[in-house]
């Protein structure tokens, strides 16, 4: 793992689970069978770091992406994919890299649909210090064990899977970076995910998740969760931004990985929680140290090898047909009702292959304060049974996505109805009815709000749902009653999926009753899709600003790495498009430092990247584009000194969301 920070960024189970999660698989026509992920055999990944091991020794004790070391460990990945039958290439990274460094090792295993790419990667090189065992032979061991066992088993594939070993990590994230950069906008958006695997067996080790929220670190999750209750993976915090996932994150490519920590101490909590000390996660991080067989943990590691095959396989390999199979829908799809309100649908199942089975119906992504009940609970299949959904006055208005799983011995599906939660009577309204947006084409859906007396909010809010391949196509606007149009999505957001967001507007000049359209235009040509449903809120006010200050004096030592905390709390929805960062920095040579903000998520904002040359000191106000992030949770100003000779302090700092 590289030190310096940069901008963003078994068990058998069914299909069922990705489609669960939300990642895309596409429907299968045929009935499916449970799919078993293969053991990522622990001894075989052992064998691979012997390998670097005797390839550091026999080269100088390192296998930095300059050396002898590196073209050997280049060598032996390269040979290895190639007998197993990958289509590999070397990828000379010819800029952005330190020069005479090695090359990318790319390989692509047949099959699978070519639009939907799943990528596991790892970085191939090690510090000048050692042999990098831990870091990174660890995370490159285990992704080439588990594209030997993806040869080796030869399923057949859904989805694409694509693997990578990284040259120039250590020297700041070079080779991920070069090969990110040079996708074409095709290529980058037919990658749907991308999992890095960097430092994953450390010895006082924790089980940490790259972007745990995001849709690929739920698959992960979800391994850990099923296969081991109770050890609660954590977001990697301290690797955010640090690794080469976060190439990926700068091009807009969904990530996700595991990683069990480097130089940061291990709290008395995870202690409690994983066992070890409170010392380093790895005690040799960038050291000579760091070597086989003592640098490494075989429970953290055969851990994380069977985590990445749980999502390689989830995601990308397609299960057989089984014995016996149904279909599950819901009739009516969707409903509304305001909140304390309650819905039902009848679920039908009927029998599409085999015999009959027993069909256990459950229910997930409800908002707080809903409940979901079946009459009956079970049916056979080719049966039928009514979903009751009941909500509370204190269930939040929004439109949801409700799916309904039908678990059977021999199959598992699913079905999603739509609930709409309307606020009180007057000035709040849904429209939760499809509309179809046509290539090129332009539609509109209507809401007729009644009864909510003068004029709108001067923070009235539309929250929208449309569901499209390629949003940066679209062009949305909330049309008032009187004709005025209010722009809210001008083609933002380039190749990434859908439009989920609520967008706050000042509609204080326009009366409240009336007919408000949302009116989507699909202005490029190649994608489509459909407006899904939207809510639109016209009693709000500008509310008060977000985020707080921090005055406690932090040192930056030489060569070192600070971070200072903001809490918010109380605040609502994600925070502006323009919040600002004041800065107050005391530091002779203000060129030496490397500030960055970093979210609740653990997304970083590069702030100021070793500017100013010998100027002393940073007092500046950075406005920041941070309408993907949460407001509520901890914020952190950090501060990296990159270079001796010059020391400072935090003095204060400001956040406004």
């Amino acid at each position: 793992m590289s030190r310096h920070p940069i901008l963003r960024g078994l068990a058998t189970l069914a299909l069922a689970c990705a489609a669960t999660l939300g990642v895309g698989v596409p429907a299968q026509s045929a009935p499916v069978a449970a799919l078993a992920v293969p053991d990522i055999s622990l001894t075989n990944v052992k064998a691979h770091l012997q390998q670097f091991q005797s390839i550091a020794t026999a080269n100088g004790g390192t296998r930095r992406s300059t050396t002898a070391g590196y073209t050997a460990s280049v060598n032996y990945v390269y040979d290895k994919l190639v007998a197993a039958g990958f289509t590999v290439v070397k990828q000379s990274c010819t800029s952005g890299c330190t020069s005479g460094a090695g090359p990318n090792v790319i390989a692509d295993w047949p099959g699978g649909d070519a639009n939907n790419v799943y990528m596991f990667g790892a970085h191939l090189d090690s510090v000048s210090a050692g042999p990098g065992i831990n870091d990174n032979a660890s995370g490159s061991s285990t992704i080439l064990e588990m594209a030997l066992t993806l040869a080796a088993t030869n399923p057949t594939m859904l989805n694409h899977v694509r693997f990578g070993w990284w040259t120039d990590e250590e020297q700041g994230l070079n080779g991920s970076e070069f090969y990110a950069n040079n996708l074409s906008s095709t290529e980058r958006a037919k990658i749907k995910a991308y999992f890095n695997f960097d430092m994953v067996a450390s010895t006082n080790g924790g089980y940490f998740i790259n972007r745990i929220t995001s849709t690929p670190g739920q698959v992960l999750k979800q391994y850990y969760d099923t296969n081991f209750p109770g050890l609660a993976p954590e977001e990697n915090v301290e690797g955010a931004g640090r690794s080469d996932d976060a190439s990926f994150n700068a091009v807009g490519v969904q990530t996700s990985g595991v990683a069990a920590g480097a130089s940061a101490n291990k709290t008395s909590a995870q202690v409690t929680k994983w066992g070890g000390s409170t010392g380093d996660y790895d005690p040799c991080y960038h050291s000579s140290c760091d070597t086989y067989p003592s640098n490494i943990s075989d429970t953290v590691l055969n851990r994380s090898g069977d985590a990445a095959a749980y999502a390689l396989w989830t995601l990308a390999v397609a299960p057989a047909p089984a014995t016996n199979d149904f279909s599950i829908s819901a009739s009516p799809t969707s409903g509304s009702t305001t909140a304390g309100g309650s819905v039902t649908s009848t679920i039908g199942t009927a029998i599409t292959n085999g015999g009959a089975q027993t069909v256990n119906l459950t229910a997930s992504g409800l908002p707080t304060g809903a409940t979901a009940s079946f009459s009956p609970a079970s049916i056979s299949s080719g049966g039928s049974s009514t979903l009751t959904i009941s909500t509370t006055a204190s269930t939040p208005t929004g439109t949801y996505p409700v799916t309904v799983t039908g678990t059977g011995p021999d199959a598992t599906h699913t079905a999603t109805y739509t609930l709409t939660v309307a606020g009180p009577p007057g000035c709040t309204s849904s429209n939760g009815t499809d509309v179809t947006i046509a290539d090129l084409a332009t539609v509109e859906s209507s809401i007729t709000i009644s009864g909510c007396s003068g004029n709108a909010g001067s923070a009235s809010t539309v929250e929208v749902h449309i569901v499209h391949t390629y949003k940066g196509d679209l062009v949305v606007n909330l049309i008032a009653p009187d004709g005025s149009a209010y722009l809210l999505h001008n083609r933002a957001g380039g190749a990434t999926d859908n439009i989920d967001q609520t967008f706050t507007v000042n509609l204080s000049s326009e009366v409240a009753n009336g007919t408000w359209k949302l009116r989507v235009q699909d202005a490029a040509s190649g994608d489509v899709g459909y407006l899904n449903s939207w809510t639109l809120g016209l009693g709000g006010t500008v509310p008060p600003s977000c985020g707080g200050t921090n005055g406690t004096d932090v040192t930056i030592p030489d060569n070192t790495t600070v971070n200072s905390p903001i809490t918010v709390s109380g605040c609502t929805g994600t925070a502006s498009a323009t919040s600002t960062v004041e800065v107050h920095i005391v530091h002779t040579y203000k060129g030496d430092l490397v500030v960055s903000l970093i979210a609740p998520d653990g997304s970083a904002y590069v702030l100021s990247n070793r500017a100013g040359g010998s100027a002393d000191n940073i007092d500046q106000t950075f406005t920041v584009n941070l309408s993907t992030e949460t407001r509520n949770g901890t914020w952190n100003l950090r501060v990296q000194d990159a270079a001796t000779n010059d020391t400072g302090y935090i003095n204060t700092w400001t956040l406004t969301l």
